[in-house]
C-alpha cells in the first residue's frame, strides 16, 4: 500500500530553514525557498507555487516558470482551485484534471502545462494571505489524509518565517531611515557653514535662509542643502 504521508524529513528541515534570516532575506526569497522545498520534499509533487496577497496586491512565485504562468492564467480566467481556496479559506483539490468538471477553462490550461492533480492550501499570515499550490504530473498524487498534516506544518513554519522576515525588514527600514536622517543632518550643517562663511551670519540665521529658499522653491531643506554643497565643491575644485 502506498504511503499517504506528505511530510518528509527533508521537507521539515527545509521549511524550518525558511525562518533563518540573512542580508538577502525578502518576501521573494522566502516564497522561492518555500516553493523549492515543496517541489523537492513532498512525495509525488512535481512543482509548487505561492501567491502572497497583501493590500489587494499579489506577488507570485513558483518552482517552475510554467506554474507562475498557470497561476496568473487562472487569475485571468477567474476560475480554478487557487481562486476557490483564497475565497473560501479552505483547501482545494483537483484529483484528476482530465476528469474535473468544476473549472473547464482552468482544466484546459493546466493540461497544457502537463498538470494532472492539484492541491491548494491557503495560509493566513496576518496581514497577508499565502495561497500555496502543489502540482503533480500524476493523477491522485495528494491524499486527503496527508493534506491536513501538511497544511498544519505549512501554517506553523511559514507563519514563523514570514513574521521573522517582516520584523527583519522593519528593522532594516528603520536603520536605512536613520542613516538617511543622519546624512541629511550632516549636509545641512555643511550648507549652513557655507552660508555663514559667505554672509557672516549666525548658524540660526543660516538655517532660516535655507528654510526660506526651500519653501519658496518647494524643495526639501536637505535636498537644497545638498545642491548648495555640491555647487560649492565644484567651484572650489575649479579654483
Amino acid at each position: 500500500m502506498e504511503s499517504t504521508a506528505m511530510i518528509t524529513p527533508g521537507l521539515a528541515r527545509d521549511l524550518a530553514a525558511l525562518g533563518r534570516l540573512g542580508e538577502d532575506t525578502s518576501t521573494e526569497s522566502v516564497l522561492r525557498g518555500l516553493t523549492t522545498a515543496l517541489a523537492t520534499g513532498v512525495p509525488n509533487c512535481s512543482g509548487a507555487s505561492a501567491e502572497h496577497w497583501r493590500d489587494h496586491r499579489v506577488l507570485v512565485s513558483g518552482s517552475h516558470s510554467e506554474l507562475i504562468m498557470l497561476v496568473e492564467g487562472e487569475r485571468e480566467l477567474g476560475e480554478g482551485p487557487s481562486i476557490e481556496a483564497r475565497q473560501s479559506g479552505g483547501r482545494a483539490t483537483v484529483t484528476d484534471v482530465l476528469k474535473e468538471t468544476r473549472w473547464p477553462r482552468y482544466d484546459a490550461l493546466a493540461t497544457r502545462w502537463g498538470v494532472r492533480s492539484v492541491l491548494v492550501v491557503p495560509i493566513e499570515v496576518p496581514p497577508a494571505l499565502l495561497v500555496v499550490g502543489l502540482y503533480s504530473v500524476r493523477p491522485g498524487a495528494f491524499s486527503p489524509q496527508g493534506a491536513g498534516s501538511l497544511a498544519d506544518m505549512l501554517a506553523e513554519q511559514v507563519g514563523v518565517a514570514m513574521a521573522n522576515m517582516w520584523e527583519f525588514e522593519e528593522v532594516r527600514t528603520d536603520h536605512a531611515q536613520l542613516q538617511e536622517a543622519l546624512a541629511g543632518r550632516s549636509v545641512i550643517d555643511q550648507a549652513k557653514g557655507i552660508i555663514m562663511q559667505t554672509s557672516g551670519c549666525t548658524a540660526e540665521a543660516a538655517f532660516e535662509e535655507l528654510r526660506r529658499i526651500s519653501q519658496h522653491h518647494q524643495v526639501k531643506v536637505a535636498d537644497l542643502a545638498r545642491l548648495l554643497v555640491d555647487e560649492h565643491q565644484r567651484k572650489s575644485a575649479r579654483r
